[in-house]
């Protein structure tokens, strides 16, 4: 046999095993990932990166954050689930994040940094970066002319709600519709405020050094669930604090590791998030979703087990229950480009 066609059949030995270990992992990872997930499908399309997405009230609709077609910062698009058809709500210039519906679903709230008056230097500088063939580091802006705002669903209707100094997003509402929580630097420091939906009544319940952020409140409104990286920078924990701020609680502890984005189960019995193993540091480090169990008292909150739910080589992030607590979705690279998309799945505890 020549040496070409040795070298030829080692190559083919090769990537048939390659393609064989390939199907051998999906394979698993379906196996591992159907004790609580069914009928996963991508439900974002067409736009170049979407994420960081909410449930209407009814179920029906979807809202979230992607990238336009030749602009270079996130917009806030509404999408009926079956229609795939996503409209954008947001201004359209500006960075933009964390929208999330009225508890009435005829309306919607996000931040928006349109009005920061570097806006023009702002979009060259990542327009040129485009153009060069690069791709800025990811990294969190706490724009100091961020804002909360209320919108129609055709945008018309824009209305803005924080006015003081500082970064104000990462914005939700309680269950009874009569408050917002968010993340504010009004400070010095990102600390978790709540205030009335008319922006009225702003009250501090967190205010510790470093960040805090990205709040929701418990289905009862009795708690707020949060993350933080007080301890170690960068290295987020997950923390529930009360929604008066007397009572504080830290329910992961692990500084090998980064945890963010919980949100509560509708029965407040367990929660979803997000979390890495950062002990190899972040190239080895690769974000899947977990639950874990919760024991609330009047006064208490107890984590308990907790369970991987999410086992692909792809980043998964950013999970959401529906308001009936009978489907997931998130933010996952599983796509076959490997852009970040919405997915959703069937939810079995």
């Amino acid at each position: 046999m020549g040496t070409l066609m040795i070298r030829n059949s080692f190559v083919l030995a090769v990537a048939l095993f390659s393609f064989q270990a390939a199907l051998l992992a999906n394979d698993d990872t379906v196996q591992k990932e159907g004790k609580h997930l069914s009928n996963i499908h991508q439900v974002t399309l067409g736009l170049p990166r979407a994420g960081e997405g909410y449930f209407s009230p009814d179920g029906k609709s979807i809202v979230y954050q992607a990238y336009p077609v030749g602009y270079p910062f996130y917009q806030i698009y509404v999408q009926q689930l079956d229609e795939r058809t996503p409209t954008r709500v947001s201004p359209g210039r500006g960075r933009t994040t964390c929208a999330y519906f009225t508890r009435d679903g005829k309306s919607l709230l996000f931040a928006s940094a349109h009005t920061n008056p570097d806006l023009p230097k702002i979009e060259k500088e990542a327009r040129d970066l485009a153009a060069a063939g690069g791709r800025r580091r990811y990294q969190w802006d706490f724009d100091p002319h961020m804002d909360i705002y209320t919108t129609s669903f055709d945008g018309a209707e824009l209305k803005r709600i924080t006015t003081a100094d500082g970064y104000d997003a990462e914005g939700s509402y309680s269950h009874d519709g009569n408050q917002i929580v968010f993340t504010s630097t009004r400070d010095g420091d990102p600390d978790i405020f709540v205030m009335d939906t008319d922006g009225s009544n702003v009250r501090q319940i967190v205010n510790k050094d470093g960040y805090d952020g990205g709040p929701f409140f418990s289905p009862d409104d009795q708690w707020i669930i949060f993350r933080s990286d007080r301890d170690k920078e960068h290295m987020l924990q997950l923390y529930v604090v009360s929604v008066d701020g007397k009572h504080e609680f830290q329910l992961t502890d692990d500084p090998n590791t980064v945890n963010w984005a919980p949100f509560y189960h509708p029965s407040g019995d367990y929660l979803v998030w997000t979390r890495a193993d950062y002990s190899r540091g972040p190239s080895g480090a690769n974000f899947d979703l977990f639950t874990m169990e919760l024991k609330t008292t009047a006064k208490t909150v107890t984590g308990g087990e907790v369970t991987r739910i999410t086992f692909h080589e792809k980043a998964d992030v950013l999970p959401v229950f529906s308001p009936d607590g009978k489907k997931l979705m998130w933010t996952s690279s599983r796509t076959e480009d490997g852009s970040s998309q919405l997915w959703i799945a069937d939810w079995r505890k």
